[in-house]
């Protein structure tokens, strides 16, 4: 069957990133990373309600109190989406005006792995920051670094590895955990670079392919647990940026876009907008939950 694809509601983000099916409300959330707004939109009905953040932000996720876990530039911080309080709980150890956190998600043990984007570095510089662990005690751990941009860490439900983009090498690696909330054993998985664009965002589907936003191609792809590509679906965005898959039965794929991030523009009619793709014949699950307590 070939996928159907519309837009969903009339927000336009400038960067809009990180979506998230949420199980409990059944609305999408998203967040436009470039003004520092996390929506939660109702996909039947287009109406969406709003938490304003410090800016730049990178990614979020649902902690199991009924906040946000959100990566701000340089730190990460707990906000409470009806009163807006935000309280910051872990800071890197790296600063720099091209600098900030970028991409991340929650683990099944609670904990919130993110990584940092390091642009516009002199040929030769080594990027500052990496990837990161935040641990259910509020303990922050450097995983690894030497990454340009980290987008779409997620864990596969076949292996239980996590899989990291670097998009500025067109990179997607895998690392298996070491029982102490440590990465070993990095492998490529796959390079993109054949598809004339980055890799950007990611989802796993049940069946244990991996879902990536072709950042440059005006596509989504799916790669199998092998790193074969099983399905390409074009899109009518310039730049779609990430993917999830949520609805009723999890059975649709949401994909969020760039109007303006700084870098990248699109001026389609769709860019910025937030597709929904139905009939791509595969499923996702909800994702996990952090248990972030900080002292």
């Amino acid at each position: 069957m070939t996928p159907s694809i519309e837009r969903i509601g009339t927000i336009t983000a400038d960067l809009g990133e990180c979506p998230l099916w949420n199980t409990e409300d059944a609305r999408l959330w998203f967040m436009d990373c470039r003004r520092g707004i996390v929506h939660a939109m109702d996909p039947s009905s287009g109406q969406a309600s709003r938490i304003d953040v410090p800016p730049p932000t990178g990614s979020f996720a649902f902690n199991h109190d009924g906040r946000l876990v959100v990566a701000l530039k340089e730190e990460i911080a707990l906000v409470d989406p009806r009163s807006g309080a935000l309280e910051r709980i872990a800071r890197i150890d790296d600063s720099h005006p091209n600098l900030r956190l970028n991409d991340g998600t929650a683990l099944t043990d609670g904990s919130f792995v993110v990584g940092t984007m390091h642009v516009f570095r002199e040929p030769g510089e080594a990027p500052l920051g990496g990837l990161y662990r935040l641990s259910p005690d509020g303990r922050l751990r450097k995983l690894d670094r030497g990454f340009g941009v980290v987008n779409g860490p997620r864990v596969s439900p076949l292996d239980g590895r996590l899989y990291v983009c670097d998009s500025a090498q067109r990179l997607i690696v895998s690392y298996a955990f070491d029982g102490d909330g440590g990465l070993v054993d990095r492998r490529t998985f796959i390079t993109t670079q054949s598809f004339d664009s980055a890799p950007d965002g990611c989802c796993f589907d049940t069946e244990g392919g991996l879902w990536t936003a072709l950042v440059h191609a005006s596509a989504v792809a799916r790669f199998a647990p092998d790193g074969t590509l099983t399905h390409r679906i074009d899109v009518p965005l310039t730049h779609p940026t990430s993917l999830c898959f949520g609805g009723p039965r999890m059975t649709e794929l949401f994909v969020t876009s760039i109007r303006d991030s700084g870098r990248l523009r699109g001026d389609g009619p769709l860019d910025g907008a937030v597709l929904r793709v139905r009939g791509c014949g595969f499923r996702g699950y909800a994702p996990s939950l952090c248990r972030l307590a900080p002292l």
